[in-house]
Parts: structure tokens; sequence; C-alpha cells
């Protein structure tokens, strides 16, 4: 209600004032009444404010009163259009002090303006501003009491417009009651008349007010979609009192059987569920709900009825602790599983499942293990259970059973705590009431008839992680050994897959059950590989596996860690990683598992898998001290393992190496880091130069290990140990090392060292950039990033005294942006963009310090202060580069800075650097060219079109010279920068460019071609959009790569596809260019050239939607051929036979037949190959035989004459005839024409049916 500013009031007229010669009354009317408004205010000499225009429209309402119409361009419709523009920016004081006159002006128009539409909706909006500005003691007025309670009516109206601007009145009215009240005084009779509407609808009979009797046709379901429309967005002002009787109302309403206001009536239920916070006003809602049930065969309502009691039980007990009733609720819905509709046993499982899950409190599931399992027991979780087990067992109930473990499974979860009714460790509660029904459960999942075996396993599942494998297997024993199965019992091998799953099972559980098993089994392995079983023995590896990967679940915060995690047990651990592959991956999570789990137990935020019965925090500790103890031992196990295992398990294992030396202490940590450090520094100290020499590469590999194993180490080393790291990785030694993957290491202990901002004080910037930037010629390819990751973060710290050092870097920073790595080149431009930055930032550039400056003997003589500007100064001594290498690198990294910084430097520099590169267009070397149209192109899309326009007389001919060049993609590329440019500058500006001469006209045909193009597109576009074809396919958006310089340099359409194919398939079938569109907006994982790809981490960041190559790729085009469904062939249509398929036979089957079964014919292999037929006499009989019978004569061209006489002898038929063309003629020979294109040699080759050979050419 605040009045909007002034200068959105006067915006909104200034729209007003330009239709004074509008051709339409409606707009014309308003239009010169505000100008007739303005003007007398300016002869008055008032200031035209909004209060200004209100008296003037007041003055002009009270004079037209004499005469009331409401046509287009009348006086009434235009006053109140102002009107209602008007009053929402008048002050609340003025519209309060002439109440009585709006009132007495404006409320006896509303029978008459009732036909009328548009005057009425701004009828509306004027009320709306008038009503929010009155004070409480004003609500009360009876003319606005009445005006409130028509506009209400209103809501109900035919008409969209009318009946959406009388809700959104309804609803600005009850969101902003007078100050200082919280509620509107009106929003009790909102809900009241609201209830009452909505009763008279759910009734069928009645009247549903003025104007919805007016309605033509109107039912009762109509009316109550608009009320439900109207009452939704005003829910949250009602009154919470009113929404029981309101929820009540509602429920009726689906009896209707209009499905669009079922729909709509359990929508706004639901949003009154989950607005409420009261406890009470819930209670009712439920109680309401569950009065209100439908029919359990009722498939329309009864699934939204079920969702709705679903999010009421979400709220928690509070809603059914003052009555206590629920297990009638529970049984009350537990009765919809006997319904025959799935959907409504689906909604009664979901809802159930909230029930139990939300509102079974500590005390009830004390209460019912208190009683144990009685018959007939008197808590409520005690007659939940009996009726559940009772229900398992009844026929009704045989459809519902996934339903119904479902339900089972979220009581298990339900009772996991252990209620206080013994001494001692706690049972749980779910084990004191159902290990019966686990028991049943599990004994019907091993039988070969049960059908819900997926059911019965989430149940199972949830026992697992309540109860744990020690209390299941009492009840379920495995039984897969058979010596000690019990007869008549089925084992139970899927539990074993279970046991992965967090549950409270002791470790010793593992250690003394599932190890001596493992052990019998693998004798059992053994000797069945020896007998030759292959299958038993194969059996008896999975299950050992399956035990193996269940040690995790007992490593979850486990009790009794510190006495079965012993060192025997850890000694078997490790000979099963040395001995054991297969089982590694298993016993490596579950030693990362039990450190990661009692740490996140240690902390203050309980994790989000802990529960009810997990360890506490002091337990926690005593295990994570207990582990320590054991730290360096698993260090020298682990380290061993991560050198013996193969690059792509080595991170498994750096995981719990990190995890291990996080709880490790300094002293250990270090202890390990020292013995590392001398390893490597042994290894490095007799690294061959000749790696080819034996041994050379195990001297290799453990140098690249033991650098792996720093990586690990390094961020838990003390300070002392930092700073030695620090000087055995700068050495020369490690980062001029000939092999690149020992300085790629070197460099990433480096830059970790620095992140992790250990060395603090002791790291000098200046003096470790320095010392980096002598050694920059011995950087090997694959260690370019992560030097070039070192320098980012070392020029972080660089003094702003020492921003001499920064051209030292720049050569090295420009040349990488051309490597082929991608991910080298993004970390160079990151690099030159780094640099950038820190010059802006300022400070002083030492020129007499910067090797070959002149001045260095004087130092107080070269000294500037930093800028962006004294940096592009430096970066464009490149452009004198001795190489065309170094040279096109510097354009693009020019180019990359005035991207960034186009805003900080100066226009005259800015002038200055593109008139340096344009130079560079007209050079003789096609990389420096590359590059350079590539900063033409980022200038005419990024730079000021009045600087780009001074130079398009030098641009434009020096463009035109690479028009016609194909190589490098130059014709494309210089295509599209005249596209950009004739969009930006104009066509004429970009053409009178060209020249006069009779070549460079020739060359600005180009430009020519451009504008017909885009003409014609545009003609064809009109077209079609006058044919009415609303289908037409749009063009796809340019493709985003994520960086926007990449998008400005190469995301354009040109870039994607040439522009000469813009007139190509016009016909082209609508599906064709859906599915390239389709295909075209597919994202793919982008190819890193010195990185192997991971699909398990980080594959997210390789999401890209740029293709791989931008080049024309054999088969691009296939998808644009029709092809046969089943064979994938090619089909090319030819013209319409049926006539002579109709006349002749079935050619086609005939032709395909002769193929498989003739001579002539082949067939193919598995593999593809073609195998041809044999020419024997048992096929040469059937061939003949086939010709005496039905051989399907064919004409031997096409439209020669008519057909001969039925009498006459069969013509006999060609050679070579399954090859005729469908619509060639054939060459003309001395016989007609012969349509055959070629001839086997063994057809002709072979007797004819008199004996006479036939030649290549087909002549006897």
């Amino acid at each position: 209600m605040v009045p909007s500013g002034t200068m959105s009031f006067e915006a909104s007229l200034s729209k007003i004032r330009p239709h004074t010669s509008s051709s339409l009354a409606h707009q014309k009317a308003p239009a010169n009444l505000l100008v007739a408004l303005d003007s007398t205010l300016r002869d008055q000499g008032t200031e035209r404010s909004p209060t200004a225009y209100f008296a003037a429209l007041l003055t002009t309402l009270e004079s037209s009163q004499s005469k009331v119409s409401f046509g287009d361009g009348d006086l009434l419709p235009a006053i109140l259009y102002l009107f209602a523009l008007v009053a929402p920016h008048l002050p609340p004081a003025v519209i309060r002090s002439h109440l009585s006159t709006l009132l007495s002006l404006l409320s006896p128009l509303f029978p008459a303006l009732v036909p009328h539409a548009p005057p009425l909706r701004s009828h509306l909006s004027l009320f709306s501003a008038i009503i929010q500005a009155l004070d409480a003691s004003q609500l009360d007025t009876p003319g606005i009491r009445q005006t409130f309670t028509f506009i209400l009516e209103l809501t109900l109206d035919p008409r969209p417009k009318v009946r959406k601007k009388a809700a959104e009145l309804v609803r600005d009215v009850l969101a902003n009651p007078p100050t200082p009240l919280v509620r509107h005084p009106y929003a009790e009779r909102v809900g009241a008349w609201a209830s009452a509407s909505l009763t008279t609808v759910g009734s069928g009979v009645g009247s549903f007010g003025r104007q919805a009797k007016k309605a033509e046709g109107n039912d009762a379901p109509e009316v109550g979609i608009h009320l439900i429309a109207m009452i939704k967005p005003t829910v949250s002002y009602l009154p919470s009192s009113q929404l029981p009787g309101l929820a009540q109302t509602l429920l009726s309403l689906p009896r209707l059987g209009n499905p669009y206001l079922s729909q709509s009536s359990y929508n706004l239920l639901s949003n009154l569920i989950s607005d409420q916070t009261s406890t009470s006003d819930m209670t009712s809602l439920i109680s309401v709900l569950l009065s209100s049930a439908p029919s359990k065969s009722d498939a329309a309502q009864t699934p939204a009825w079920l969702d709705l009691l679903g999010t009421a039980f979400s709220f928690g007990p509070a809603v059914f602790l003052a009555e206590n009733n629920l297990d009638a609720v529970f049984k009350s819905v537990f009765s919809y599983l006997e319904a025959t509709d799935v959907t409504i046993r689906a909604g009664a499982s979901l809802a159930l499942t909230a029930l139990v899950s939300k509102c079974i409190t500590l005390p009830m599931v004390e209460a019912a293990a208190t009683e144990g399992s009685h018959k007939k027991p008197k808590s409520p979780v005690g007659k939940i259970l009996a009726h559940v087990r009772m229900s398992l067992e009844t026929l009704s109930y045989a459809r519902a059973m996934p339903q119904m473990l479902a339900v089972l499974a979220s009581l298990l979860l339900a009772l996991r705590s252990r209620p206080k009714v013994s001494t001692g460790f706690q049972l749980t509660a779910a084990e004191v009431l159902l290990l019966d029904v686990v028991q049943k459960i599990g004994e019907l999942r091993v039988k070969k008839s049960f059908e819900h075996k997926e059911a019965a396993d989430e149940v199972l599942k949830a026992a697992m992680s309540v109860l744990g494998p020690e209390v299941i297997f009492r009840v379920l024993p495995l039984g897969l050994i058979p010596e000690d199965r019990t007869a008549g019992r089925e084992p139970h091998a899927h539990l074993l897959p279970l046991l992965a799953i967090p549950h409270p099972a002791p470790l010793g559980h593992f250690v003394a059950y599932f190890v001596p098993l493992s052990e019998r089994m693998f004798d059992l392995h053994q000797k069945a590989d020896a007998e030759g079983r292959a299958n038993e023995a194969k059996m008896w590896d999975v299950l050992i596996a399956q035990i193996w990967t269940g040690l995790v679940g007992y490593c979850w915060g486990t009790r009794d860690l510190t006495q079965a995690f012993n060192t025997s047990f850890a000694q078997l651990l490790s000979q099963i990683l040395y001995n054991q592959p297969q089982l590694r991956p298993a016993v490596l999570k579950a030693l990362k598992t039990v450190v990661e789990s009692n740490v996140a137990l240690m902390s203050d935020t309980r994790p989000g898998w802990a529960t009810s019965d997990t360890i506490s925090a002091a337990e926690a500790c005593q295990n994570i001290d207990h582990l320590k103890g054991q730290a360096e031992s698993w260090f020298a196990v682990l380290f061993n393992v991560f050198g013996s295992v193969g690059q792509e398990s080595k991170g498994v294992v750096g995981d719990v190496i990190s995890a291990w030396a996080g709880i490790a202490g300094d002293s250990e940590v270090a202890k390990m880091y020292r013995k590392v450090v001398a390893l490597f520094q042994q290894n490095l100290s007799n690294q061959p130069k000749n790696l080819a020499k034996p041994g050379g590469d195990n001297v290799q590999n453990v140098i690249l290990t033991t650098q792996d194993l720093l990586v690990l180490l390094l961020p838990y080393l003390p300070l002392s140990e930092c700073k030695e790291l620090w000087g055995v990785c700068a050495s020369a030694a490690i980062i001029g090392n000939a092999d690149g993957g020992i300085q790629k290491r070197g460099y990433r202990i480096l830059s970790k060292l620095v992140q992790g901002g250990k060395l603090g004080a002791f790291l000098d910037a200046a003096a470790v950039l320095q010392q980096l930037a002598e050694g920059a010629d011995s950087v090997g390819a694959a260690a370019k990033r992560d030097r070039t990751a070192l320098l980012m973060l070392l020029l972080d710290s660089l003094p702003s005294t020492s921003l001499h050092l920064i051209p030292s870097l720049i050569p090295e920073a420009v040349l990488a942006t051309k490597e082929p790595a991608e991910r080298t080149r993004a970390a160079a431009f990151d690099l030159v963009v780094a640099m950038g930055r820190k010059m802006k930032d300022g400070g002083v550039v030492k020129r007499h310090r910067m090797d070959g400056m002149v001045g260095e003997d004087d130092p107080n003589a070269a000294e500037v202060q930093a800028s962006i500007e004294e940096y592009m100064t430096m970066m464009a001594a490149g452009l004198a580069g001795a190489t065309p290498h170094m040279i096109s690198a510097t354009v693009t990294a020019i180019s990359r800075l005035v991207f960034e910084f186009k805003d900080d430097i100066s226009p005259t520099m800015l002038d200055e650097i593109l008139s340096t590169l344009l130079v560079f267009i007209s050079s003789a070397n096609r990389e420096i060219v590359k590059s350079a149209l590539g900063f033409i192109k980022l200038s005419v899309h990024t730079l000021p079109v009045e600087m780009v326009m001074p130079h398009l007389n030098q641009l434009v001919p020096a463009l035109l010279n690479w028009s016609g060049d194909h190589k490098n993609h130059f014709k494309v590329k210089v295509r599209h920068i005249f596209e950009r440019m004739i969009r930006r500058f104009g066509w004429e500006a970009v053409y009178h460019c060209v020249g006069n001469e009779a070549e460079e006209r020739e060359k600005g045909k180009v430009l020519l071609n451009i504008k017909k193009r885009k003409d014609r597109a545009k003609r064809k576009k009109a077209k079609r959009a006058d044919e009415g074809e609303e289908d037409v396919e749009e063009a796809p958006a340019v493709r985003k790569t994520g960086d926007a310089f990449e998008d400005v340099l190469y995301g354009s359409e040109s870039e994607i596809e040439d522009s000469d194919d813009d007139d190509a398939l016009p016909h082209a079938d609508k599906t064709s260019r859906a599915a390239t569109t389709k295909r075209q907006k597919g994202a793919r994982l982008r190819l890193d050239d010195d990185e192997p790809m991971d699909l398990l981490h980080g594959a997210a960041e390789q999401l890209t939607n740029r293709s791989k190559n931008r080049r024309r790729k054999p088969g691009q085009d296939a998808s644009h051929f029709k092809t046969d469904d089943s064979t994938g062939k090619m089909v090319i249509d030819g013209e319409d036979e049926d006539a002579h398929i109709a006349a002749d036979g079935d050619v086609a089957g005939a032709a395909y037949k002769e193929s498989l079964t003739s001579v002539d014919g082949f067939t193919r292999g598995a593999n593809g190959r073609v195998k041809f037929n044999k020419d024997t006499k048992k096929r040469r009989r059937a061939n003949e035989g086939e010709g005496e019978d039905g051989d399907v004569e064919m004409p031997d061209a096409i439209g020669l004459g008519p057909s001969k006489s039925n009498k006459k002898r069969k013509k006999e038929a060609k050679l070579g005839q399954e090859f005729k063309a469908k619509n060639a003629g054939g060459d003309v020979r001395k016989g007609g024409l012969d349509p055959y294109a070629y001839l086997p040699l063994s057809q002709a080759a072979k007797k004819g049916g008199k004996g006479g050979r036939v030649n290549v050419v087909g002549r006897r």
C-alpha cells in the first residue's frame, strides 16, 4: 500500500499521453482527459502531483454524474481509468479525509458498471487502494462494508478478468491490515462467506450470489473452482478457528464428480495443513479428515485423501496426544490396504509409514516393551503390532503384502530405541516386540512360491540396521555350509549383502563368527578348485567376497573396537591386503570407515547416519585413541600396498592413508615423513640417466610413488617438516629433472605447501619467483599446468614493491596459452589475468631491476606506478617476438586482457591496441592471422562502436583479402566477423569501406551475399508467418562453454556451421531438424589431453556442450537420409511402381529370394563378411525349376510399347535382370535398351538353359 515513487507515477502517465491520436476510442478518451487535466494544472500553476490529479479527477467525476454512460469513448470510463492509476500513489491521509465524498460518488456506480468489464476492473483497482488506505474505525463504515460484500460476490463472476481482479483485491486487502492489527477485520467475514459458499456448492443446490447467477450454464463445480481460486491465495490470512470448518467443506466437494474441482480442493487442503503451526488446529483438521473418509473403491478421491493424511501425520505425535487415539487412526487407515486398486494401497502404505515414523514416541515404545508380546495388549503401539501380525495371516490382505511389508519396515525403524525395561545393556524394542515377525518374513523370503522378495528384502534390511546380524542370525541362521545346516531349512545367503548396512552389532561378532566361516569357505573353495568343480569354487569365492564386503557394516562407531580391533585382527587384515587383491577394496573401505565414523561422532554435531543407539562422543574418543596406537603399523602396511597397486587403485589406498594420517599424532606423521623422504632422496640419487638401463623403471616408480605419498602426508605435517619439504622439492634436482612426472609432482607439492599456508613468513614469494623464472627453460610439458598453478599462488603473496618480477613471467605465461592441453591453456589464461589484476591493484615497478632494461645503474631513474596500462605495455613487447608462435600467443593474450579489463583501460590505449593489431591481419603467417582474426572478432563484439568505426576503412579491406581462403576456416571466420559488423555498424557503413577498384568490388561480393541471404531469410520467415506455420523450428541457441571469453571468441554460429548451408535443404523434414537440434543441445564429457578421464570424481566439471571437433566429420549428415528401420540400410525413393508390381508380381521379393538362393547371391556371416553361394548342380536345378514354375518376367525397357499377347511364348528374361535400375532407361543397344549396370562374372560364365555360354556383356 505504500505509494510508489514520483518517477514511476510520471512514467505511467507518460505512457498514456501519446494515445491522443489513437484510432481506438477507449485509448483516446483517457489520453485526451489527461491532456486536459495537464493543461488545467499548468494554467493554475499547480504542481503535477498525485494529489493534484486526484482533486481534478474528483471535480470532473462530480460534474459527470448527470450523465452515466460507460461506452467506449465516454467520459466516466476514462475518469475511472485515471483514478485507478492515481489512487495507489496518494497519501493515505488524502483518501481518509475524502472517504465520504468518494463513497457517495463511486459506490452507486457498481450496479451500472457490472455489464461493462473494462471500467468495472478500473473501479475495483480504485477501491483496492481506497480500502487499504483506511484505518480500523473507517472499515466499519456501512458503505465500505456493503461495497466489500459486493466485491466478494464479484470473485464468482463468469468473466475471468473481472473475477481475477476481484480476487486480487480481496487478497491485497487481507494482506495489509491497518496498524496495529495483525489480522484484517474483514478476514473473519471472508472466511465465513467462503465457507458458506463452499457449503452451497457442496450441496449442489442453492444460490451462489448475484454474479454467479448471471453465468450462462453455470453449475456448482464451476463455481467451486472459482471459489477455490479465490481462497487459495488468502487462506494464510484467515482465522485459524475457521479452518476446520473450511476443511470439512472442502472434503465434500470431490463428491460432485468434477476431476479438476477434486484436485483443486485437495491442493487447497494440503496448503491448509502445511501452513498450520498450532497443535490444536492440526488435531481438529485430522479429525475432520478422518470423519470424511472416502470409499475404499473410489480410486479418484481416496489416493489424494490418503496423501493429505500423510502430510498431516508428518507434523509429529502432538496431534494425537490429546486423545491418545494413535492405534485407532492406524487401524482406520490400515483398512484401505484391502482395496482392490493398487494406487489406493500404495497411498495407504505411504500414509501409514508417515504415521509410524513421525508419531510414535519413546514413552509409547517403553509402554509396549514393558507389556511385551501379550495377546491382548493395551498400549497403542502394542495394539498396532498385534493388528499387523493378524493382517499378515488374513486372506483379505493377501494382495497388499508388499504394502504391509513396507509398513512393517517402518515399524522396525521406529522401534530402534532401547527402553529401560531391564538392568544392564538394554535390548532394542524391535528385538522384544518384532523378532518373531522378522523370523517369519525371513522364512517366507526363501520360499520359491513367495513373489514379493524385494519387499521382504526391505524388511530384512530395516531389521539388519536396527537389530544387527548377531540378533538376526539367532533366528535366521545362514546355513551356508552343508554340515552346519539344519535339516529341512533353506540357507539364507540373501542376508550377506545386507551386512554392509550400518548396524549396532559389535565388531567382535565378525571376528568370532565370520572370520572362521570365511576360512572354512576358503578351504572348500580350494578343495572344489582342486577337484575341477569350477562352478562350486566360484560360488565359494563369491560368498567369501560378500562376507568381507560386509565388514564395513561393523565399523560404524562400534562399541567394542578397543577389544575386537586388536593386533591379531590387524595382522589378518594386513595379510588380506597383501595377498588377496579381490578382497582388498572391502578391507580398505572398512579401514577408512572405522576412522571417519569415530571422528564424526567426536564432533559437536552428530552425523546424519547416527541413531539413538550409536555410541557417545566419549566412546568415540576412546576408539580414536586406540586407533592412534596402531597408526604407525598401518602406515607401513598402507605405504607398501600403495606402492604395489596400479595407478587406478592408488586413489582408494590414498584416501585410507589420508584418513589415518588425520588421527595420527604429529610425531608419527613426522616419523613416516622422514622415512618417505629418505627413500625418495636415496632413489633420486640413484636415478639412471638412461631409463632403458636394467632397473631404471623400478627406480623411477619408487620416486613417483614416494612423491605421491608426500602429497598425501603434506596436509598433516608440522611446520619444520614443511620447510624441509619445500627445500627438497624446490631444488633443481626436482623441478629441473629430466623426467616430466617428477617435475609435475614436485610443482604439485610446492603448490599445496603454498596453498595450505603452513609456510607463513618463511615463504619469500619474490625470491621463489626469481628462482622459478631462471629455470623456466627446463620445464617439461607435463609439468606446465602445475607450475602455472604455483606461479598464481605465489603471485598473490608477491609484495607491491616487487612487481618488477612480473615481466619475467609474461613470456612463459603467454606461450603456455598455446599449449595443446586444455587445462594448461586455461591455467595460463588465468595467470595472465591474475598478473593484470596484481598490476591494477597498484604498486611500484622498478624498471632498473628488470633484466636488460636501460638505467640499471640508476635506482631512481626508472620507477613507475603499476597499472593495467603499464601491464599492457609489458605484454605488447611480445608482438616483436622472434617467432610467429610467440607473436600469435601475444595477440591471443592481449585479446584476453582487453576482454577482462576493457573498462579499466583508457580509450586512447584501446585505440592504440586496435591500430597495432590490425596490422597483423595482413601478415603472411597464418598462425598470426588466426589470432588477429580472433582479436578483431572480440573487438567488434566488445569495444564501443565509436572506437571501432574509424578503423573500418582499414579493417574491411584487410578482412576481404582472407574472405576467399578456405584453409584454417578463414572464409567462415571472416564471413561471421562481417555478419557481426553489419549487425552492429550497419550494412551501408561496412560496404562503403570496400573501395571502388574492380578487384575490391569483386571481393566485396561476400558482403552482398550476406545481405541477400539475410533478406531472403526474412522474407521466408514472413511468408511462413503469413501462411500460419506456427511450428517452424527455431534456430538453436548459441551453445555456451561456461567461459565468457571463449563464448565471444568461439561461441558463434559460423564457428559451428558454415553460413553457406543456410539455404540448403529448404524442404528438409521437420523431424530431422528437430532431431538435429536435440543432438546439438546434448551435453558430453570433455576430455583433457594431459589427464586421464575419471568418471567417478569431478565428472560434473567435465560436462560441456561444445563440439569436440567443429569440422565436418564423415557420416555427419547420415541422419538426414531415409533408412530402413529393420536393416539400417539407406533407402532411395524412386518412382511409384505400384502398377508394375500389380501386373508383374512381387519383383522385389523375388529378387531378394534369388539373392539368397541363386548362384549369384551371397550371405553375410556373424562378423559381417560376405560369403558367395557356390555354383552347384543342385542350386542350378533349383533355379531352373523356379524359372519354369513362377519366375517373374521383367520388361526389357520401361515404356517401349504395348505388351505382347499372352498367347505367345514368354519372352526369355535377360541376364542380370535383378540389377535393373528403377529410373534409368539404360544404354541404347542394337536390341533396345540395356538397363543393367553390371554383371557378375560367375553369372556370365555359367551355362544357360540351352547350353550356350554368355559373355560379360550378356551376348551368347
